[in-house]
């Protein structure tokens, strides 16, 4: 349930954990091009503080010890993956852009918003059942995160969550994933 602080800000994890995103996300208009506006997750990467309490925030919605590996989506998506990992005691696995990975990999290609990638996952990466935390920075169209999803299905894992320090509510990533759960910290 996605509650509202009393400046706007709304999240699934309440409406301080969605203020402090909001505070640390920084508007990069025309990047990667014209017409696009980044929202910048750096600022928060680089505040310690406030990053232990997003990543605890993260683990604390899950439950410590209902996932056994934590999946990062390339590239921001490591930052998070592995600090949440380092936190539970449980192993971190990349996804990766195609060409990355040095052992046979499954691979899914998407349309993006603003073009077309292919993401790639170890086929090695998990055991029947292992059950996996997916996180990213941003989730947007849900492009990305559908493609992930799949790969760690493919790979024998069992998504056990999903989730984003950043949801742009208005591009519909969520429906697209449904029925599977997302938890966004913050949603605008």
């Amino acid at each position: 349930m996605t509650e509202t602080h009393s400046n706007g800000a709304r999240g699934d994890s309440g409406p301080q954990t969605a203020q402090l995103v909001a505070s640390r996300v920084l508007d990069v208009p025309d990047f990667p091009k014209p017409g696009v506006l980044f929202k910048d997750l750096m600022p928060l990467f680089a505040d310690g503080e406030a990053f232990r309490e997003v990543i605890d925030g993260i683990i604390a919605y899950h439950g410590p010890g209902s996932f056994d590996a934590v999946v990062g989506i390339e590239a921001r998506g490591f930052v998070i993956a592995a600090a949440v990992a380092y936190a539970t005691g449980v192993g971190v696995v990349p996804v990766r852009k195609a060409g990355k990975l040095p052992r046979p990999a499954y691979s899914a290609t998407y349309a993006l918003e603003y073009g077309e990638a292919t993401l790639e996952l170890h086929e090695d990466a998990f055991t029947a059942g292992h059950r996996v935390l997916v996180v990213d920075d941003v989730l947007a169209t849900g492009g990305t995160a559908e493609a992930t999803l799949d790969l760690v299905e493919r790979a024998g894992g069992t998504v056990t969550g999903f989730t984003v320090l950043l949801e742009l509510g208005f591009l519909g990533g969520r429906e697209r994933l449904s029925p599977r759960p997302v938890h966004a910290l913050l949603t605008v």
